[in-house]
């Protein structure tokens, strides 16, 4: 769990200063809710040949015909490299072979790489905007079917 919690560190380091001390924690995760995490989400890692962890995503069932991703991260060092593109990938596999046809995400305007990464991938925004540790945290959706 700690090459996991590394991970996460430095992947979203950058966007300290733009986060709530919240939203930053719940973002790069305690050990504590790095457990939960575990216990409750399918959590996917990538990792380099030596074992660190280069990138990370977790979804979950949230209805009858949906999933939820959440806690997507890649090591700056590997970023442009594919690990987000192979992530996403079998996540979404996975939640087809769940056979779930829609799945959702949210994040916050900090990360604006990671938003057109998820366009470029078909996620489009709901409209739902919620708040996130006193951040606005916006939802994206992607079909399946459509995909």
């Amino acid at each position: 769990m700690p090459r996991l919690l590394r991970c996460l560190q430095r992947a979203f380091e950058p966007y300290h200063a733009q986060y709530s001390a919240e939203a930053f924690a719940d973002t790069t995760l305690t050990p504590e809710l790095a457990r939960q995490r575990l216990g409750t989400m399918s959590v996917l890692v990538a990792h380099d040949d030596r074992g660190e962890v280069r990138g990370t995503i977790s979804w979950k069932v949230e209805s009858a015909t949906s999933a939820h991703l959440r806690g997507m991260a890649v090591d700056p060092d590997w970023q442009g490299s594919g690990v987000a593109k192979a992530l996403l990938d079998l996540a979404h596999q996975q939640i087809r072979d769940a056979h779930l046809s829609r799945v959702t995400l949210d994040t916050t305007l900090p990360l604006q790489r990671a938003i057109r990464f998820y366009e470029r991938n078909g996620y489009r925004p709901t409209g739902r905007v919620t708040d996130y540790f006193g951040m606005p945290l916006r939802e994206y959706a992607l079909d399946l079917g459509r995909e």
